[in-house]
């Protein structure tokens, strides 16, 4: 809200007069409008890894690099659409015809790394974040597993590490 505000005000002053009503309806549906979902950054990769206390975790070739943040109030139709959405994005270009953001991951027999990233729900609470919306661990983690069998029935298992 605070750079929707700021853009808002750099307008010139002619703008600012017209602007003066509809950045009243913003603020009012700024304040109302609150996403309250699973939360998924996506990208594409060559390669990529999770290392853990300098260990590899996981890696792989091709494909969809994927963080997700889970909410405190996610369900399994949250996952769902996850799910869906990731696996159908089409983000690669298709080789026989040339056509850019033309297939999905399965259709390139790409794979998809699903990493677990609560920061993607942190606020700024002053110079402080604050994660009090992100899932609890206790209940992340089986939710979180749950997900990428999910990922692996929908896809194929072997193509989908978490």
């Amino acid at each position: 809200m605070h750079g929707l505000h700021h853009s808002l005000s750099t307008l010139p002053s002619f703008a600012k007069a017209a602007n003066k009503t509809a950045k009243k309806s913003t603020f009012a549906s700024c304040k109302t409008l609150r996403i309250r979902a699973m939360r998924a950054v996506v990208q594409r990769v060559n390669s990529a890894s999770v290392e853990v206390d300098g260990n590899m975790v996981s890696e792989i070739g091709p494909g969809l690099l994927v963080l997700v943040a889970l909410h405190e109030s996610d369900t399994d139709s949250d996952a769902d659409y996850i799910c869906r959405k990731v696996l159908n994005m089409r983000l690669f270009t298709n080789e026989s015809t040339g056509r850019g953001w033309d297939q999905n991951v399965m259709q390139r027999n790409y794979e998809v790394l699903l990493v677990s990233q609560f920061t993607l729900y942190g606020v700024l609470k002053g110079n402080k974040p604050d994660f009090h919306v992100a899932m609890p661990p206790q209940k992340a983690k089986p939710f979180y597993e749950s997900l990428v069998d999910k990922f692996r029935k929908s896809y194929r298992p072997d193509g989908i590490k978490g």
